[in-house]
């Protein structure tokens, strides 16, 4: 019974103070929900991402971060293009959330374009030139023999397809030509995609190709293999790099493609661009964040061109550096997402900033509760000394009324007497009981007393 009691008088002490700290409470429910439209912590559940050709490196990049955030709820669309021109008229069309972008293939804007931020360069895209072994078809070349390739120049004469224009192939191979002093009219340039290209060097319908593409990429690993197919050793390729700044001079180690056939047979120079991925500066900082995640685990293990850890890596760039990425590369994955779901973590992530304003702004408005807290108890009570005071001074000027004014009287401890008021606050009510009691107890003694004045005047 004692429990019950204390029970009851715990939840209705519970429910007086939430009384008055209702507005309180309604307000900074009211300012966190305005401040979650505003800031709309939630990532969108879907997201584009423009890759490039089918079997290309950028093509299966795309798989691996499709898959690597599908266990966020997040799906990746894998939108196809010609490559990196494309790419970024996607981006600046809206028609994209995120693109690989090549270095070098697009004419660096002017400043900085402040419509897409970078999320950091993910990997080198080695400059690979392809030829067959038999391009010197005369006889006096044939019997010499096929000579190797190491420059430009040599090029001249030769059918060279570059690739399509949505590619940065033939931007970059254009500043290339210029450099080497090469008049573009002299050669045979075509401009198909990466598989009808290849499938017309096999066939001998042209001497050569060229594309940009990690090692990765399914066309390169064939032709690497391809018995007559060749890869042009760039001996300059340090000087290019001085020239060109998005160039980096790379090696293909000897025996990398294939140890036991010891492929290639010797060191290849190269020259790579690097490839940064590329957001819209609308897109959600969570999926941005997801990405460059990603980006650390696909693109951060050794490769042929590059030790653990190389990469992703934010250097200058015509673009704005992505301060999630910045995040992500410096401190790794958020400490919250280690401990909590995605959805939880980002939540908090985003929202706690707002929620210590709201405490700043509701913590000095909570300091009317106690007061108003107060007040309703303590007028529970007091409101009825009204009605006593009135009772009492009628009782005083009208001592005939004695009789009515004591049913009054007890009719108001009736009422009082089902008053429920919290424990620390009992005092007062059996104060005004005691009061109450009081009043009665001289409207009774005049009660008594007017009885035989009314019985004398009868007689």
């Amino acid at each position: 019974m004692k429990l019950v009691e204390a029970m009851r008088d715990t939840r209705e002490s519970l429910r007086e103070l939430l009384l008055p700290a209702a507005p309180v409470i309604l307000l900074a429910i009211g300012l966190l929900v305005l401040a979650y439209f505003w800031l709309d912590p939630n990532p969108p559940k879907r997201v584009v991402l423009a890759t490039g050709l089918a079997r290309s490196a950028y093509d299966e990049f795309g798989q691996r971060y499709h898959d690597a955030l599908a266990p966020y709820g997040v799906e990746v669309v894998l939108l196809p293009s010609q490559g990196s021109l494309d790419n970024l008229q996607l981006l600046r069309e809206g028609r994209a959330d995120l693109a690989f972008v090549q270095g070098g293939s697009n004419d660096p804007p002017p400043g900085r374009e402040e419509s897409l931020v970078t999320l950091g360069s993910l990997f080198l895209e080695p400059l690979w030139l392809f030829y067959r072994e038999d391009v010197y078809r005369d006889e006096v070349a044939r019997k010499a023999g096929a000579r190797h390739l190491l420059s430009l120049t040599q090029l001249e004469g030769l059918s060279l397809n570059v690739g399509s224009s949505g590619t940065g192939v033939p931007v970059l191979m254009d500043k290339l030509f210029r450099a080497n002093k090469v008049d573009s009219g002299r050669l045979q340039l075509t401009r198909l995609e990466e598989t009808p290209a290849t499938a017309a060097l096999l066939d001998g319908q042209l001497d050569a190709l060229v594309f940009a593409s990690a090692p990765e990429s399914l066309m390169v690993q064939m032709l690497l293999a391809t018995p007559g197919v060749k890869l042009m050793d760039f001996s300059q390729s340090e000087a290019y790099s001085r020239r060109f700044p998005f160039l980096t001079p790379v090696v293909l180690p000897r025996g990398v493609v294939d140890l036991a056939q010891d492929q290639p047979p010797d060191d290849v120079r190269l020259v790579a661009t690097t490839t940064e991925l590329i957001a819209r500066e609308g897109t959600h900082p969570a999926i941005l964040q997801l990405f460059a995640q990603a980006a650390n685990d696909i693109h951060g293990p050794a490769g042929w061109f590059n030790r653990a850890g190389a990469f992703p890596v934010t250097q200058r760039s015509g673009y704005m550096v992505s301060r999630e990425a910045e995040r992500v590369y410096r401190s790794g994955q958020p400490f919250l997402q280690r401990w909590l779901p995605f959805w939880m973590a980002n939540l908090v992530e985003r929202m706690w900033i707002v929620f210590g304003l709201v405490v700043a702004l509701v913590l000095p408005l909570s300091r009317i509760v106690p007061p108003l807290y107060t007040f309703r108890i303590r007028r529970r009570v007091f409101r009825w000394y009204g009605k006593l005071r009135e009772l009492e001074r009628q009782l005083q000027l009208h001592p005939e009324r004695a009789p009515e004014l004591l049913r009054e009287l007890e009719a108001l401890d009736n009422r009082t007497e089902r008053i429920v008021v919290p424990l620390a606050y009992v005092d007062e009510f059996y104060e005004l009981r005691n009061n109450i009691a009081a009043v009665r107890r001289r409207a009774w003694v005049a009660a008594e007393a007017s009885v035989p004045a009314t019985g004398a005047e009868a007689s």
